[in-house]
């Protein structure tokens, strides 16, 4: 098996491990979508994983030389080990701490370190944004961001480049213009406790 990954082997990959769902879903973003990539269930499996993170440190390119990879936490966490292993790069993570992304348990980066963002899915790229200015503010260098899945048609702007395995465009709208919730379907939130049909916009 090779690492060489295409949008539809990853979508297959996805839909092989019960990953993607479709339905009515409130993302972490704000956005209701008709589309949810679990990528919890792919990650899981420990050969895909680390499929999935050699395939995605083969887009670093050469010139960001030895970087340090930083996740958000929770959903970049397993990915980001991966890559930096592939890579043979130091993994940490940013966690969300009162509102704001902070680097905690004496996690630190040096002024001028250079640093990639991994991402397991990327939609408006709010979390990885919240990233690289925390790393910025701190002193340290961004050269990019990675991510399994880009599900946003358009590239978001965060600064510095964002490269992805694959982009899975999927149907995003806000609470206000989302068709879904005027047909009456229940919204979900994914990972929640919530039984489908609980929550509603």
């Amino acid at each position: 098996m090779t690492d060489e990954l295409d949008d539809a082997s990853l979508k297959s990959l996805f839909s092989g491990t019960g990953a993607l769902h479709t339905g009515h879903f409130l993302l972490s973003s704000g956005l209701h979508s008709d589309q949810y990539f679990q990528c919890a269930l792919v990650l899981s499996d420990t050969g895909a994983a680390e499929r999935l993170g050699r395939a995605l440190a083969g887009r670093v390119p050469p010139a960001w030389g030895k970087v340090t990879v930083v996740a958000p936490a929770l959903g970049g966490l397993i990915i980001g080990h991966e890559v930096a292993r592939a890579l043979g790069a130091r993994s940490i993570f940013a966690e969300r701490k009162d509102g704001r992304m902070e680097l905690r348990r004496g996690f630190r980066v040096e002024p001028g370190e250079p640093v990639v963002v991994v991402e397991d899915v990327v939609t408006t790229g709010k979390s990885t944004g919240e990233v690289l200015e925390l790393l910025a503010g701190l002193g340290a260098r961004p050269l990019g961001a990675l991510a399994i899945v880009l599900r946003s048609a358009e590239v978001p702007d965060l600064g510095v480049p964002l490269l992805s395995l694959a982009r899975l465009p999927a149907a995003a709208w806000t609470a206000t213009e989302c068709a879904l919730c005027r047909a009456g379907l229940p919204l979900v939130k994914p990972g929640s406790r919530e039984k489908p049909g609980a929550a509603r916009s």
